[in-house]
């Protein structure tokens, strides 16, 4: 083991971060829990350097524009990390720090970077990107009287008239 994927372990360990090993050499895959997404899984590789990657969420079905320039003003407030996309569109939260500069500190912090940029837009995504399918969905579950509780942070865009109350029974 490297000397950095052993810094890596210990720190994931000391901190009792959920962790196990991924495919690569190297690799530690780490999950994170979340406000607005259940949880985030982290790919650490340690290597040369350490890479860092966590998907974000899924090609947006619908305002790509909107969707993508949201995570481009996102970039500029994100210290050494950078949301990309891949070739199918799904969008990642990605970026490598130098073995050098690897310690618990910088390890904190990337970690809660990336969680941040998974996690706190989320729900705007969500928004931004599937809506229609949302609406449905929401249509779908009060047309069958089935629970609303993942989707009631979306109540505000996505209730109607006569739709159930969150008090009431689903």
């Amino acid at each position: 083991m490297t000397d950095l994927a052993t810094t890596v372990e210990t720190f994931l360990d000391t901190h009792g971060i959920e962790w196990e090993a991924g495919a690569r050499d190297g690799e530690f895959v780490v999950t994170l829990p979340g406000d607005q997404k259940l949880k985030t899984v982290v790919s650490l590789v340690a290597g040369k350097d350490l890479s860092v990657s966590a998907f974000v969420i899924r090609n947006p079905d619908e305002n790509h524009e909107a969707f993508y320039r949201s995570l481009l003003r996102r970039n500029l407030r994100l210290p050494g990390l950078a949301y990309a996309v891949d070739g199918t569109g799904d969008v990642y939260v990605t970026g490598r720090v130098p073995a050098a500069g690897v310690d618990d500190v910088q390890l904190d912090q990337v970690l809660g970077v990336v969680l941040e940029a998974a996690d706190a837009p989320f729900n705007e995504l969500l928004a931004l990107g599937f809506l229609t399918s949302m609406r449905k969905e929401w249509e779908w579950r009060v047309s069958r009287g089935e629970s609303l509780r993942n989707l009631e942070a979306f109540r505000s865009i996505l209730s109607r008239e006569g739709d159930p109350s969150p008090e009431q029974p689903h």
